[in-house]
């Protein structure tokens, strides 16, 4: 396996423009306008383009309406917030895991947005949170990881290809714990999302799926840097492009699917109005079929061609804009025509 090495904090000797995005040699110096990847400028403007704080978002009617929600509801709002704020904890040190090794400058400076975006989106569910039940409940929510028998398995099938990476560092452990971290970016958010967007079209916790909408949109991109990040290493070390690796990494996809189906039937099941939890299966087929698809590999559940949940995508979608979003009335998504798949085709 080839070893990769911590990136030099700076080297005189070496030039601004990386060689290689590991083992590369580079000043460390970062100039925007002397990069390696012609990418990494217009994927650094969109993420400041992105930013947001918990403070913009207004929690008034929520507080008033969490009390309405029946009991179902209030468990699954919780112990999916719980994990959100699991899985958006791990990602915050991951990613700077990763930059240390990158040694192209814009690359690590990407990673150091994507790690502060992580901070804002477990700050926010601090925010929800600390805005609708006591301190006590609080801290019940943040502690459910620990306890769910459903949670443990799929928190270590994670960490195994974190893990791995962050023991022994080399080219081969890093594009696994890429794989894994699509996975946990762009797969094991996703029925969590849909929860939260069920509620917004019943028009119910919609200061919250505005949260999640802002938290949804940094992922996709998160998800599309990693994605690039794993094209180049190929690229550069072409001798693991192999029919070996794409076999494994469609068996990842296949065991994650699997996790993210038993969390759904455990929170969501048969008691979420409006949200079948078949539909929510078929949504995560659908979702491990894109993301192992952007990786560029064979979908590995090839019956699973179109979202099921065709009204999400006016949520998934919608762009927030900078204006005053609470001026608006009932939030304002247009109808998507059943037809029109765009995205939700593959």
């Amino acid at each position: 396996m080839t070893t990769i090495e911590k990136r030099k904090l700076m080297d005189k000797n070496a030039p601004n423009r990386s060689t290689g995005i590991v083992n590369g040699s580079s000043s460390n110096i970062l100039n925007w306008d002397d990069v390696r990847f012609s990418w990494a400028y217009p994927k650094y403007k969109r993420m400041l383009g992105n930013f947001w704080t918990p403070f913009e978002i207004n929690m008034g009617s929520d507080v008033k309406q969490f009390g309405s929600l029946n009991n179902a509801e209030r468990e699954a709002f919780l112990k999916i917030i719980g994990i959100l704020a699991l899985l958006d904890s791990i990602q915050t040190d991951f990613a700077g895991k990763v930059a240390d090794y990158l040694t192209d400058s814009s690359l690590n400076a990407l990673m150091i947005i994507l790690a502060q975006q992580e901070v804002i989106h477990n700050h926010s569910y601090s925010y929800v949170l600390s805005s609708l039940v006591s301190k006590q409940e609080q801290d019940r929510v943040f502690d459910y990881w620990r306890t769910e028998a459903v949670l443990e398995k799929r928190n270590d099938f994670v960490m195994k290809g974190y893990e791995a990476f962050s023991d022994k560092p080399n080219v081969d452990s890093l594009l696994t714990a890429i794989v894994y971290d699509v996975i946990l970016e762009g797969l094991f958010f996703y029925s969590g999302f849909a929860f939260f967007y069920n509620l917004a079209r019943q028009q119910k916790m919609v200061g919250t799926s505005t949260m999640i909408n802002y938290i949804n949109r940094d992922e996709q991109i998160h998800v599309d840097l990693f994605v690039k990040i794993y094209q180049e290493l190929l690229r550069e070390y072409p001798e693991y492009d192999t029919p070996e690796r794409a076999f494994e990494v469609e068996k990842i996809f296949k065991e994650a699917a699997a996790h993210e189906i038993e969390w759904a039937r455990e929170v969501i099941g048969d008691k979420i109005d409006g949200l079948d939890v078949e539909d929510v299966e078929e949504y995560i087929y659908f979702y491990a079929n894109v993301r192992c698809a952007q990786l560029g590999y064979e979908r590995p559940f090839p019956g699973y061609r179109k979202n099921p949940l065709k009204w999400i995508k006016a949520y998934e979608e919608v762009d927030l804009g900078k204006t005053d979003f609470f001026e608006q009335k009932s939030r304002q998504y247009v109808k998507v025509n059943v037809q029109d798949n765009g995205f939700d085709d593959l």
